[in-house]
């Protein structure tokens, strides 16, 4: 018989410790993925026991003299209005909504997936499937949260059939969206996850397993590489990986 699977506190707490438990198998090669996410959903709601909860990073200070908030200005409503109607590539005759982004335009991190999947496609926002709810707990790990300190979008708009992975044309198709997504929003950092995502920002076609571990420069805004929540959610093994990713981040926005 398996040994029980760990508490809620103690699944939080792995992310937010690096070393305070035992054993880099402990996040899903002692429980099932389902608990993961039972567990995803619920360990922000409270503060592990035994360790503080990092303090949230603190939001971009109002310049003296403000333009208008991203998501209120005519050109980001316009870049919208222009995803929305996209018939750029094929994907446009298979989707069923265009995932143009989740988060705060606000923010001052910016994340960037790879593509849209089933939820996503369903619902019309990024990043709020099973592998959505793992980010969100990820980024509370760095006192990051989605409704204020991050904008989430993906490489792609529109979810290429039964998940496969992008194809060139389609990336080729989605970029000058994207680039001018990254322009509007003007985060002091970017995080890409997943592989598409780091290959892009990087300019780099290697491995995320090779490319992860540095801060690059995506015209000029620190850029940090990590996994795939979703990877995540297949192999437990990436987790400790993906902490290191995550204190790297946190460093980045510190001295932003």
């Amino acid at each position: 018989m398996r040994a029980p699977g760990p508490g809620r506190d103690q699944f939080a707490r792995y992310f937010r410790q690096q070393g305070e438990l035992a054993g880099p198998e402990l996040f899903l090669d002692g429980i099932s993925g389902v608990e993961a996410l039972r567990l995803a959903s619920q360990a922000g709601d409270s503060r592990p026991q035994g360790g503080e909860a990092p303090s949230p990073l603190p939001l971009r200070q109002a310049p003296s003299d403000p333009s208008p908030a991203p998501a209120s200005s005519p050109d980001y409503e316009s870049l919208r209005a222009q995803a929305l109607a996209c018939t750029r590539c094929d994907l446009s005759r298979t989707r069923k909504q265009v995932v143009f982004s989740d988060g705060n335009p606000a923010a001052r991190l910016m994340v960037v997936g790879e593509a849209p999947g089933a939820r996503e496609d369903e619902t019309g926002k990024a990043f709020v499937g099973p592998a959505g709810k793992l980010l969100d707990l990820l980024l509370a790990t760095v006192g990051l949260a989605r409704e204020t300190s991050a904008y989430i979008c993906n490489v792609l708009k529109c979810r290429p059939p039964g998940n496969r992975n992008p194809l060139p044309g389609e990336i080729e198709a989605c970029t000058p969206i994207l680039k001018r997504q990254i322009e509007l929003i003007s985060p002091d950092a970017l995080l890409a996850v997943g592989a598409f995502s780091a290959q892009f920002l990087t300019g780099r076609e290697a491995p995320i397993g090779t490319l992860r571990g540095e801060v690059y420069s995506y015209h000029g805004v620190p850029l940090v590489v990590t996994y795939h929540p979703a990877a995540l959610l297949r192999n437990g093994s990436l987790t400790r990986s993906t902490w290191d990713d995550l204190q790297l981040l946190r460093q980045v926005m510190d001295g932003a």
